[in-house]
């Protein structure tokens, strides 16, 4: 081994790495190239004959070179707009989940190739060639998962919205770039057998029934929902900001707290902040408790429902109580999908009057 080491500190370009484990590996690297890894024996005539070779491509130009880092894009091109529209007060004003999966899509959108087995990647490509077409390209890369191809279209067009008022570019490519018609219809929206299997199987008094009439006497999201605590609750109403847009066109939402609701709260476990808590007596993460109300969906027979569409059975309280429904949701919220599958009607002072709301 001293004169296998001997030999690759007399060898220029030749380095030895040794990985977490304790494997030698032997790589030849040239600065502004790639690491190319010799998998011959050091020593051996095959060794001898690849490091010849690779030091004559090298010298000739011939080796790729290596790929840029994405914390130092080259300035005009996709990715550096990317990096410039992340460091942006726009990007800085959306809530910080909108920010993560924004992030995660459009960084995957620069490594993208720019034809299948290419070796440029769309992050390389230069904003002056950025064309409508190269948004379809990165659309129909998607064309099993036509949300997440409609989704790439949406952030790669919001961030040219961007770019035109930085007058960064001159135009929006993905500005006449059409959607995929996706045919879905949205999230299932629950009806009144599935309402009433459901609290069959979680009865009043467990965590699940809570989270139930919570979500659907209120109309909130699930995102609103895991905040919802007495500290809203003032004469009979509840009163919360929506975490939805709540950074940039934040949204007051006033509810009466109805006789069912407070019963099932009543005779239910609560936390002190937050009426709804984990095991651990802690605040639910939103993703968690989707996760959680998901399961206990399975648990009563409905897999296809979920807290996604468990606020939109306002109809149900119509058909059991004959009161008007009440959703959270203002109509302006874009979900079109789901103003298909439920009625939503926000009631006014002058048609419920307060009620009486024990403390929790």
């Amino acid at each position: 081994m001293r004169d296998a080491a001997t030999m690759i500190v007399k060898l220029r370009y030749v380095h030895l790495d040794v990985d977490r484990h304790g494997n030698v590996r032997t790589y030849f690297w040239r600065k502004g190239g790639s690491k190319i890894r010799i998998r011959e024996e050091v020593g051996s005539q095959a060794f001898v004959e690849v490091y010849r070779r690779l030091l004559e491509d090298s010298q000739a130009g011939k080796l790729v070179p290596a790929r840029r880092s994405t914390n130092r894009p080259e300035a005009g091109t996709y990715r550096w707009l990317c990096t410039q529209y992340f460091k942006s007060a726009r990007f800085a004003e959306l809530d910080e989940r909108t920010q993560r999966v924004r992030r995660r899509v459009l960084e995957l959108t620069c490594e993208e190739p720019i034809f299948p087995g290419a070796k440029e990647a769309f992050g390389d490509y230069p904003l002056a060639r950025f064309s409508p077409k190269a948004v379809k390209v990165l659309r129909d890369r998607k064309a099993g998962l036509p949300e997440a191809g409609n989704e790439r279209v949406k952030f790669v067009r919001a961030m040219f919205n961007w770019a035109v008022d930085e007058e960064v570019v001159g135009w929006n490519p993905a500005r006449d770039v059409r959607l995929t018609k996706t045919g879905s219809t949205g999230f299932h929206a629950w009806d009144i057998r599935e309402v009433e299997q459901f609290e069959q199987r979680h009865p009043i008094g467990t965590k699940a029934r809570l989270a139930l009439a919570l979500l659907l006497w209120t109309g909130a999201r699930r995102s609103d929902v895991v905040l919802l605590g007495r500290q809203h609750v003032r004469d009979g109403w509840l009163k919360f900001t929506a975490q939805k847009n709540r950074n940039r066109k934040p949204v007051t939402i006033e509810i009466p707290v109805l006789p069912d609701l407070q019963r099932v709260i009543d005779a239910s476990p609560t936390g002190d902040l937050t009426i709804l808590v984990s095991e651990r007596r802690q605040p639910f993460a939103v993703s968690a408790f989707g996760n959680w109300f998901r399961a206990k969906c399975d648990e009563a027979g409905l897999p296809q429902c979920s807290a996604h569409a468990s606020a939109r059975p306002a109809p149900v309280s119509l058909q059991r109580t004959e009161r008007p429904c009440i959703n959270s949701w203002p109509s302006s919220d874009g979900r079109r999908s789901r103003k298909r599958n439920a009625t939503r009607r926000r009631p006014s002072a002058r048609r419920w009057p307060a009620m009486p709301c024990p403390c929790w």
